[in-house]
């Protein structure tokens, strides 16, 4: 790895280790019930995580599980997915950082900016009323069914042999990707629109895999901290994601060659399709009842 890749991996192992250090306080503090995690929650880690190492994304089936079996309310979907899905993050970015080419300036740039736009992204939605969060979480699956089924139906951008941005290709990206990691506050996948991004802007596509999962490793334990500190989530559940997760990536990376992924991503488009209507419904529903 160059010099600042490695730099990279030092910081994200540092910012991990605090990370899980921080909340395992707040977790012993926790009553010993909320912080417990289900069989439930487990099987949805290792399964979201399983298919989020190849790409797939996880926020929209984890939303659509939570709501399935009730394991959430929906204010707090948001912030269990952001705590919950942080450490297994940072063990996909370890390993696509080390082991894909890609230029260091555009990687630390992309990374930096998507960090910015969850940190900000997270301190308004932590305060956000329920029906608030249903309407946003809502729109913004509605908007990753749109890109999914865009890939599905036109195949996922060519990008050409760059390993890098310039000049304002690199600009656009580097807003683009702000943009992204405020959006992954409110459950919108930042895989699926950074890979597209990345090579619209004639980027091998090749090098979206460290730029997109760096940009989750180093976001979502800063994201998911200021749902911690704000207690905008599920402890429980969010540890249950976490302890599945993270032998999940391991399997994905080092042992998995070939899925029919086309399936499993028509799956993933129903299930974000639903869970959208299902929220924007309940929300609907919600003002509906506040009005009589």
């Amino acid at each position: 790895m160059p010099d600042p890749q490695v730099v990279l991996v030092g910081l994200l192992g540092v910012l991990a280790a605090a990370f899980a250090v921080g909340w395992a306080v707040r977790l012993v503090h926790a009553p010993r019930a909320a912080a417990r995690p289900g069989a439930a929650g487990l099987g949805i880690g290792a399964l979201t995580n399983f298919f989020d190492t190849l790409g797939v994304g996880s926020f929209a089936p984890t939303a659509a599980l939570f709501r399935a079996f009730r394991l959430v309310p929906d204010r707090l979907i948001p912030g269990t997915m952001n705590v919950g899905h942080a450490l297994p993050s940072v063990a996909q970015a370890l390993i696509f950082i080390a082991v894909v080419a890609v230029d260091p300036g555009t990687l630390t740039a992309m990374i930096g900016a998507a960090i910015a736009g969850a940190w900000l992204g997270a301190g308004v939605v932590a305060g956000w009323s329920r029906r608030r969060v249903q309407l946003g979480m809502g729109a913004a699956l509605l908007v990753a069914a749109a890109l999914l089924a865009r890939q599905l139906l036109l195949g996922a951008p060519v990008g050409a042999d760059a390993l890098g941005l310039s000049g304002l290709r690199f600009v656009v990206g580097v807003a683009g990707n702000f943009m992204l990691g405020a959006l992954m506050t409110l459950g919108v996948g930042l895989y699926g629109p950074c890979m597209i991004l990345v090579t619209l802007l004639g980027m091998n596509a090749t090098a979206a895999f460290p730029i997109m999962m760096g940009s989750c490793g180093f976001l979502m334990p800063f994201a998911g901290w200021r749902f911690v500190a704000r207690e905008a989530y599920s402890p429980g559940v969010a540890l249950g994601l976490t302890l599945g997760g993270i032998p999940a990536v391991l399997v994905a990376a080092f042992v998995v060659r070939s899925l029919p992924l086309d399936v499993v991503r028509v799956l993933v488009l129903v299930v974000a399709v639903y869970t959208a209507a299902a929220m924007l419904w309940a929300a609907t529903r919600g003002q509906a009842a506040a009005g009589r």
